[in-house]
């Protein structure tokens, strides 16, 4: 069953503007937003690390375990877990349906890119709704060129 209402789903399927913002070492402060592809498949919520395993919000994402992102207007709190390798097939090939034609495709599902593979999974009602970003943040680092 889907943590995610299927409205919310649609529209982040839709959207090319996912920003993830895994907790500091604190555990209390998100870290800056870091813009990067998604895919929904199953209706569950997937990324992947551009740089693969190097890529810091991944780092982040792994060791933390929550966060929050920011899609299609929707901003929410999240919790992160490791792809299982046996997804990784259909990862790739709702990698290739949404994002065909890109000269970044390859790498998002390359070795590399599947070895950093996190599923995204709601926590609760969204935090706001179209609202910029909270004074302090930035949304200029991207791990996935557009």
């Amino acid at each position: 069953m889907s943590n995610w209402t299927p409205d919310e789903l649609c529209a982040i399927a839709q959207t090319d503007d996912l920003h993830i913002s895994p907790f500091r070492e604190d555990a209390v402060t998100y870290g800056t937003p870091t813009w990067i592809w998604s895919v929904v498949v199953d209706d569950a919520l997937y990324v992947r690390g551009y740089n693969g395993q190097d890529s810091r919000w991944y780092q982040a994402a792994l060791r933390q375990r929550a966060g929050r992102i920011t899609a299609a207007g929707i901003t929410k709190e999240v919790t992160f877990e490791p792809v299982d390798d046996p997804m990784n097939d259909r990862i790739d090939e709702a990698y290739r349906k949404k994002y065909r034609g890109s000269p970044y495709l390859s790498p998002m599902i390359s070795p590399r890119a599947r070895s950093a593979g996190v599923k995204i999974m709601a926590r609760g009602a969204p935090v706001r709704r179209d609202q910029p970003a909270a004074p302090g943040t930035t949304t200029v680092p991207r791990d996935t060129p557009r």
